[in-house]
């Protein structure tokens, strides 16, 4: 699979700095390829600054991938608006600066790509020498294209077709709304390309001309600079950058086979189609011989009897399930959200042992459909910010458990809602600091483990914990300030 993937940027012919930036890299698992195209917001101060801040946010949260790919895409949106829109707050002149991107993870193994958007770059998926348009343009222009009602030259053309709708940086609650970032996933079979770019090359290149590109002999690497090259000579008003991944797999092709039956042989005669068909030589009448009925009825008696038995068989299965009707039972597939993911694979790989929750990161209340694991000795978690642990309604297990092996394990400032047990552990390993929990049925659950064939003595203190009670302090009564 080398060769397959390629990214390039070029600041164009009209502009003074290049405020696009661009991913085209394997994960950090090395398991799938991300692809990615961030255009900062033309006119502002600072778009560059933003592009840089996504492209860092993505980079970050997709080194490790698993589980449901789309909410994990759409979740670090979310948490690149949040920190665009944060360092705007801290410097005065970006306070307008945003960004806008197209974000493609290929799962070249499985055949399958997953994508997020924002804002007018765009998606292409070149497949058997024609090229789709995937994503749809956060525009009002590109709405009036995408729709029919403007042609591909017209929209080219418009004198508002640089002015979108959405982005990244203007509204921090951006997660709020299920609409703002458009999403999918689409089978991507061996010979397949996907291309993602900023408008800086479809303002100027058309859909017939990048087709021709993409579609030639050229190398990967080739087929981008040729792509830059196109826009720039018609002008390159604008930054232009570009992104592909190949499918290189070989295509499968199944062979053609010959039929059985022996091929007629091809003669210079004349076949009249309504003639007669020659019967061959041989006497002018053939005998038919006359076949005894007996045959006939015994095939009909045995089918006949077939069928009265299973008439019966049918009827005492009918009757037995009448007695003794069948139950069914729903099962319910647990399928992690991506916060949850992220946050247990954190804790497999984190390499010290204190582990910080920040708000920035975590802006929502972390929906638990399985328990967190902590298998190490020893751990700290501090939040900082309100970090709230809620249970999804279909979930009635722990929010964390603690294996036997743990020794020490200090959870401080967090807050549990929902939980019939909230927290399993075993002997005296956990430790609470300024911990709510808040409509939890039995906060904590503790194993004792003994020797065997020992007599054993000893009491378990309920006071060992203590309620807090901090001046000033409305967390403590509400788990958690919701936003």
């Amino acid at each position: 699979m080398a060769n397959n993937f390629f990214g390039i940027t070029d600041i164009g012919r009209q502009r003074d700095n290049n405020e696009d930036t661009f991913i085209a890299q394997k994960s950090g698992d090395g398991n799938f390829i991300i692809a990615c195209v961030i255009d900062g917001v033309g006119g502002y101060v600072g778009g560059e600054v933003a592009a840089d801040i996504a492209r860092e946010c993505i980079l970050e949260q997709l080194s490790y991938i698993a589980g449901d790919v789309v909410p994990l895409l759409v979740n670090t949106i979310n948490i690149a608006n949040q920190k665009i829109y944060d360092k705007k707050k801290t410097d005065k002149q970006l306070e307008n600066m945003a960004c806008v991107l197209t974000l493609a993870v290929i799962d070249i193994q499985n055949n399958q790509f997953y994508y997020a958007h924002v804002g007018d770059t765009r998606l292409y998926l070149l497949r058997d020498h024609t090229l789709i348009k995937i994503s749809k343009d956060h525009s009002f222009v590109g709405f009036l294209e995408d729709s029919g009602r403007l042609t591909e030259e017209a929209a080219m053309d418009h004198p508002k077709r640089n002015e979108i709708n959405k982005a990244l940086g203007f509204n921090p609650e951006i997660s709020k709304d299920p609409d703002f970032v458009e999403t999918g996933h689409s089978p991507f079979l061996p010979g397949d390309t996907l291309l993602v770019c900023s408008d800086g090359l479809t303002d100027l290149v058309d859909k017939s001309l990048i087709t021709a590109i993409l579609t030639g002999s050229d190398s990967i690497e080739e087929k981008g600079k040729r792509l830059i090259d196109a826009a720039n000579s018609k002008g390159g008003k604008d930054n232009v950058t570009v992104a592909l991944v190949q499918n290189d797999k070989a295509p499968r092709q199944h062979s053609a086979t010959r039929p059985a039956t022996a091929v007629a042989k091809v003669t210079d005669e004349i076949v009249d189609p309504l003639a007669q068909p020659k019967l061959p030589d041989g006497p002018a009448t053939i005998p038919v011989r006359q076949k005894s009925n007996r045959g006939s009825m015994i095939v009909l008696f045995i089918l006949l009897a077939l069928a009265l038995a299973g008439f019966l068989w049918q009827f005492w299965l009918n009757y037995q399930l009448k007695q003794n009707p069948v139950k069914t039972y729903v099962t319910h597939v647990k399928v992690k959200n991506a916060q949850e993911i992220k946050l247990q694979d954190t804790i497999n790989k984190l390499k010290g042992k204190t582990l910080i929750l920040s708000a920035a990161d975590y802006p929502e209340p972390i929906v638990l459909t399985d328990s967190l694991h902590i298998d190490g000795d020893s751990l700290y978690i501090k939040a900082k910010g309100n970090i709230l642990f809620k249970r999804d309604s279909l979930y009635h297990g722990p929010a964390l458990t603690l294996a036997a092996t743990c020794k020490f394990i200090v959870l401080d400032s967090v807050a549990f809602e929902g939980f019939k047990i909230t927290i399993t552990t075993h002997n005296d390993a956990l430790v609470l600091k300024h911990v709510v929990f808040n409509n939890c049925e039995a906060p904590v659950q503790t194993s004792y483990s003994f020797p065997a064939n020992k007599q054993v003595s000893g009491r378990l203190f309920g006071g060992m914990f203590k309620i807090d009670s901090l001046p000033g302090s409305k967390n403590q009564e509400s788990g958690i300030k919701k936003k």
